[in-house]
């Protein structure tokens, strides 16, 4: 297992990771990281867009400064 693929999973998880997963393979490790990173990747996209759907709400003369102040 190398030290790269680990300190990559740390990224990832903002932490080191648990003693449990150094039983893992580099790949194994590699997959891990790389499917963290998509979720979150999903996630922000998921939550841009639900807050462009929250802006439609917003009377339109007032969306650009909402949403200057929302997403400085």
């Amino acid at each position: 297992m190398s030290n790269e693929a680990l300190s990559h999973l740390s990224t990832e998880l903002g932490a080191p990771p648990p003693a449990a997963l150094g039983r893992l393979t580099e790949n194994q490790l590699t997959y891990l990281a790389s499917a963290l990173s998509k979720e979150r990747e999903s996630r922000a996209a998921g939550l841009g867009e639900a807050a462009e759907a929250a802006l439609a709400l917003v009377p339109a003369l007032a969306r650009g400064p909402v949403r200057r102040i929302l997403f400085k």
